[in-house]
C-alpha cells in the first residue's frame, strides 16, 4: 500500500481532479444505487471503523471491491494473494468470497493498520482462510517460488503496495498466478494524474505516478496476459493470464 505522503492530494490538485468521474453526484448515485445496497455490514464496519485513520484515502473504494467480489466468484478463486492489506477492506471482501478452506497470502509491512480491522474479520467469522505475513511483499514473493508447487498453482491475487515495485511483482506473480488465473492492480489511474501535464502535478505525486506510467505502458506490451484498466475508485487494472 501506498504511503500517505504520496497517496494523499493537496488542495491544489483537488481543484484540478475532483475523482475520476468529475462528478461528485455520479459517484455518490452509483453508490447509493447498485454498491451500497449489496455491501455486505461486515465491509461497512471496517470502512466507518477506516474513516478517521490519517491514510483513509488508501481504503479499497466500495464500487471497486464490488468488483472484486464479482471477479472472484466468476473464476470461483479459492487460493488468493493479497499485496498491502491496510485496515483490511479489500482482504475481508476475499475472505466472504471465497470458499470456508480458500486461503489468502496477506501481505503487508503495517500490522497495526491491520489489526484496526482484524475484530471485524473475526467477527465475520473468516479469520481462518486468512494467513497474515508482516514483510516486505516482494520478499515474501520470492519464499513462495522457492517451492516449485506454489508455481502456476494461485487463482487470483490483488495488489495495492508500493508502487514503484508493480512492475517486479508482476514478473514473479506471472509465475505464481495459474494460466486463466486474475491479478488485479489498484491505483493505475493515480488520481488521474497520469493523464495530466507534468506542470500540473503536486511535486510529491510524481515519484509514483510515474512509475504507474512506466507499469501501465510495459502491461500494455505484456502479450502473456489479457487486459482491462477500469476506471473505478483510483483506477484498477485486471489482468488474466494467457500463458
Amino acid at each position: 500500500m501506498e504511503e500517505a505522503t504520496s497517496g494523499e492530494p493537496n488542495e491544489e490538485f483537488r481543484k484540478i481532479k475532483k475523482g475520476l468521474l468529475q462528478s461528485d453526484e455520479l459517484l455518490q448515485y452509483i453508490l447509493e444505487t447498485s454498491v451500497y445496497p449489496r455491501e455486505p455490514q461486515p465491509l461497512k464496519e471496517i470502512r466507518d471503523a477506516t474513516a478517521h485513520h490519517q491514510r483513509k484515502l488508501m481504503l479499497t473504494t466500495p464500487d471497486a471491491g464490488q468488483l472484486m467480489v464479482l471477479l472472484l466468484k466468476l473464476i470461483n478463486a479459492k487460493k488468493t494473494i493479497e499485496i498491502g492489506v491496510f485496515t483490511g477492506y479489500s482482504l475481508l471482501l476475499t475472505a466472504l468470497s471465497i470458499p470456508d478452506d480458500g486461503k489468502i497470502i496477506a501481505i503487508d509491512i503495517d500490522r497495526e493498520a491491520f489489526e484496526l480491522g482484524y475484530p471485524i474479520i473475526e467477527k465475520a467469522g473468516v479469520q481462518h482462510k486468512i494467513d497474515f505475513i508482516e514483510a516486505p511483499g516482494l520478499e515474501v514473493l520470492d519464499r513462495l517460488l522457492e517451492d516449485p508447487n506454489n508455481e502456476d498453482s494461485f487463482d487470483y491475487v490483488f495488489v495495492d503496495a508500493d508502487k514503484d515495485n508493480y512492475i517486479n511483482y508482476h514478473e514473479k506473480l506471472m509465475r505464481l498466478v495459474k494460466i486463466g488465473g486474475l491479478i488485479l492492480y489498484d491505483n493505475t489511474l493515480w488520481f488521474g494524474t497520469v493523464a495530466l501535464p507534468n506542470c500540473l502535478i503536486p511535486e510529491k505525486m510524481k515519484y509514483d505516478r510515474d512509475h504507474i506510467i512506466e507499469f501501465n505502458k510495459s502491461l500494455s506490451n505484456d502479450s502473456r496476459i489479457q487486459i482491462s484498466q477500469v476506471p473505478v475508485g483510483d483506477g484498477l487494472t485486471i489482468c488474466r493470464r494467457l500463458y
